[in-house]
């Protein structure tokens, strides 16, 4: 596939709207010939362009002026390459160019060196292949950075302020505690104990709750008592008596039989203390004698104290001073629950008082109905022994209590010793060590942990698919790069460059990867910047070293090309700054790449260049192009190289076997002034060193006259008088040697004769 015709080239650069090319065939060797601004850059541009897809090289170039975009429209293997509305429709990759542009992203701009420059030619050095290598790199690479940009972002949703001091990774790396809240808790206890030591030095540890029982056996018993010889219904007709007596008779009565020995003494039998009557046949007094004897007073004496008993250990004040107990308790309960595992306290005081009192009215109750019928065997009533039942559940109730808090005595004598030994720096940190785990494992941290530490794996497995790219790539520039040096030099040697190149190698920088190398001049090295003020690229190279150097790596890039046989080859005037050897030296070389690659193109101002490329070229696949001016813009129009490459020599020659063939009087005095230069030009090339620039046809003669017959003759005699009878006729025509030269006779059968002299002296090998 080759560009086989410019078909249309509007609004760009110095093209309006071109069609010319369209009748204009590209071959397989294509020459451009323009003046300086005509428009070979914008030609070279749109090859770049086309090649590279990058729209803004020819968006740049719009025509000044011009109301509408560029439109650009290529023939290309048989199809179109149409660039319109902003871009192509297809890029071409296959087009190499070598222009401006390619020097100054690959060597340097102006004289300068910077970082683009070596990543480009890091790139040209590496072909097709490399680069594909290079790009998986960079991809990595640039993957790298935008984890780097997400782990930023995703440590910022992170605050400090909750790590405890650790670094993201640190905290994310938190492994999850199922017991946390038990372990923030103790640490915040243990703290709390270390700053509050000396409260806790004075408090005192749990004092034993406890509710005084009812010994309701004893009261069952008592309850059941009666006196076998003192008849229920005996001592009810006593009791019915004394109260007949009235107030104070029990009293009376019972003091009475403490009298009735002293009454009945010297008496046959006993006497009434208070009546002298015997008392034998009394009814009444043997029921008075049970009544008030010892066991029925013990009887109702066992019955008050169990009573004065039950209501002492019942009374008001037991119960305020358990209310208290359990105060304290609640109140050591609140204070040590800070510092420890305490059991929730709960009493209800104003539950078990009820209960209490109820249990402690009923059983009084009772007893004060047996003291009032203590020879009635009695039982306690179902409310009095659900009362006591309820009262005793209460009771256990409160000694349990009392053991949970108790058992906690010996865990509050530790705390005690700890807080005495504490070191709150320390204990602080353990809180907020623990916290921080917590943190991490809860909302919104747990998935701001997950998030960084999922991009931080991802990062590391770009990292590794990075090393793996890289460790590909250092193995293909290894051997890439020394041969590439090698090409580079080869070419340069071409050249006549008298410097060469060492140490090509690459480098990788966080920019990404670029190339290195050294200028060696005179077997001296010199860096591409200067150290310490030495020597450098921008001070030891000339711009004809440089745009040569340009040409060594465009050529040793396409020797690198695996499909360079499918290559488009764009040169775009070469010769910029270069000496007539490196100039011959280019024409070989472009003329070499003819046949080894698909088509080449050149462009060029330098006729004679573009000429000495079309002298050996293949007649069938060379072609050749102009720019002409048309207007205020320009135009295509084919270009007749021959008639171009056509010396002032050749055009004499030609004129004087012309006249030699057909004598034309119009030409006469033209053909007489052309024999003279056509005699000096021969003698410039056969005799070089005794022929210098600024030599004349006499001094000339006289020198050879002078070593004729020496072992270093310059020519044979007859040659030296034929020469100089030849000088002598064509100096009659010429300014500086007759100042008639102008107007001198002319005749045709003497110009003919010394025409076919001087082309026959000429011709000698």
């Amino acid at each position: 596939m080759t560009v086989e015709r410019f078909q249309l080239l509007r609004n760009v650069g110095q093209f309006d709207s071109v069609i010319a090319g369209a009748q204009l065939a590209l071959t397989p060797l294509t020459l451009i010939y323009a003046e300086n601004g005509r428009g070979k850059t914008t030609l070279a541009t749109i090859f770049r362009s086309l090649s590279t897809g990058d729209a803004a090289l020819i968006q740049d170039r719009h025509r000044l002026g011009a109301d509408h975009p560029p439109h650009v429209v290529l023939s290309v293997g048989g199809g179109q390459a149409v660039y319109q509305n902003g871009g192509w429709q297809q890029p071409l990759p296959r087009i190499a160019v070598f222009d401006d542009a390619f020097v100054a992203e690959n060597i340097c701009s102006g004289i300068e060196i910077d970082t683009s420059h070596r990543q480009n030619l890091h790139e040209l050095i590496l072909g097709a292949q490399g680069v594909a290598l290079n790009a998986t790199l960079q991809q990595h690479i640039v993957a790298i950075e935008q984890h780097n940009r997400e782990l930023r972002q995703k440590e910022a949703a992170i605050p400090a302020a909750q790590r405890a001091g650790l670094t993201v990774d640190a905290f994310c790396a938190l492994p999850a505690d199922d017991a946390i809240d038990a372990r923030i808790q103790e640490a915040e206890r243990n703290l709390a104990a270390a700053q509050a030591a000396d409260a806790i030095r004075q408090r005192e540890a749990f004092l034993p709750l406890s509710l005084p029982g009812f010994d309701i056996a004893a009261v069952r018993e008592l309850l059941a008592r009666t006196l076998p010889d003192l008849q229920a219904e005996a001592a009810a007709q006593v009791r019915d008596h004394l109260r007949r007596l009235g107030r104070g008779g029990e009293a009376w009565v019972g003091e009475g039989m403490t009298r009735i020995a002293g009454a009945s003494a010297d008496q046959d039998g006993d006497t009434c203390p208070f009546c002298a009557q015997e008392l034998e046949n009394s009814p009444l007094i043997r029921h008075y004698e049970a009544y008030f004897s010892e066991a029925y007073n013990g009887l109702k004496s066992a019955i008050v104290e169990t009573g004065k008993a039950t209501a002492a250990m019942h009374d008001g004040e037991i119960q305020a001073a358990f209310e208290r107990a359990v105060r304290i308790a609640v109140q050591n309960g609140t204070f040590w629950r800070g510092f420890m595992e305490v059991p929730e306290i709960d009493v209800d005081t104003a539950a078990i008082l009820r209960n209490w009192t109820a249990a402690r009215d009923a059983v009084l109750t009772v007893l004060r109905a047996k003291a009032a019928a203590p020879l009635e065997a009695m039982t306690l009533p179902p409310e009095a022994i659900a009362a006591v039942e309820a009262y005793e559940r209460d009771a256990r109730a409160v000694m349990a209590v009392s053991a949970t808090l108790t058992a906690c005595n010996d865990r509050i004598a530790l705390v005690k010793e700890q807080a005495a030994a504490a070191n709150v720096a320390a204990l602080t940190a353990d809180l907020a060590r623990v916290q921080a785990v917590k943190a991490r494992h809860t909302a919104p941290l747990n998935v701001a942990c997950d998030a960084y530490v999922a991009e931080k794996e991802a990062k590391t497995r770009t990292e590794g698919l990075r090393d793996t790219a890289r460790a590909a790539l250092d193995q293909y520039r290894n051997t890439i790069f020394p041969l590439y040096e090698q090409s580079i030099n080869d070419y340069l040697g071409r050249f006549n460059a008298g410097f060469r190149l060492g140490a090509v190698g690459s480098v990788n920088t966080r920019a990404g990867s670029s190339a290195s190398y050294n200028v060696v001049i005179n077997n001296v090295s010199v860096g591409l910047t200067a150290a310490n003020g030495g020597p450098s690229f921008r001070t030891t190279l000339s711009a004809g070293d440089r745009n040569t150097l340009a040409l060594a790596f465009f050529f040793a890039s396409l020797e690198r090309e695996a499909n360079l046989a499918d290559k488009i080859v764009v040169i775009d005037d070469p010769m910029t700054s270069l000496d007539e050897h490196r100039s011959l030296t280019t024409v070989q070389e472009v003329r070499g790449l003819v046949g080894r690659v698909r088509q080449v193109i050149v462009l060029s101002h330098s006729k004679p260049f573009l000429c000495a490329i079309w002298e050996q070229a293949d007649t069938q696949t060379r072609s050749a192009l102009r720019i002409d001016r048309d207007g205020t813009g320009s135009t295509l129009a084919a270009w007749d190289v021959h008639q171009d490459c056509i010396t002032e020599h050749d055009r004499r020659h030609a004129l004087v076997s012309g006249h030699i063939r057909a004598a034309n009087p119009a030409n006469e005095r033209a053909v007489a002034q052309a024999l003279r230069p056509i005699l000096e030009a021969y003698l410039r090339v056969a005799y070089p060193a005794e022929f210098p620039p600024g030599a004349t046809l006499g001094r000339f003669i006289t020198i050879a006259r002078q070593r004729a017959g020496q072992p270093n003759p310059i020519m044979a005699v007859a040659d030296i008088d034929e020469l100089d009878r030849l000088r002598v006729y064509a100096n009659r025509f010429h300014h500086d040697s007759n100042a008639a030269w102008q107007t001198a006779a002319i005749n045709d059968q003497e110009l003919t004769s010394f025409a076919e002299r001087t082309l026959r002296f000429t011709s000698r090998r």
